[in-house]
């Protein structure tokens, strides 16, 4: 039997870049570069298996408060679709004020 080892369950693999602002630690799952977040954002320290566990309930978490809470649920393609026909304006005119 292996014992608990700390560093083992502390030290997440390194980072690859996934983009200018994302960092890939585990496979498939992406957080913001820590670096970007130092100013005003601590960061907390989490066991590896504990930042996996919270990423595999993810899903069923959303899912739940969709059925629990929403209305509508409305995808994050609709939205970076319609900020996108505020920015390019057709014919002309001009995009609204932002609220």
């Amino acid at each position: 039997m292996e014992g608990y080892r700390y560093a083992d369950e502390h030290t997440p693999p390194p980072p690859r870049r996934a983009s200018d602002v994302a960092v890939e630690r585990f496979d498939h799952l992406f957080e913001v570069d820590p670096r970007l977040m130092t100013a005003h954002v601590a960061q907390q320290l989490f066991p590896n298996w504990d930042t996996l566990r919270i990423a595999a309930s993810r899903a069923g978490h959303l899912e739940w408060m969709h059925r629990h809470w929403a209305d509508t649920v409305v995808s994050g393609q609709a939205l970076l679709d319609e900020s996108d026909d505020l920015d390019d304006p057709v014919d002309g005119a001009e995009a609204p004020d932002a609220p």
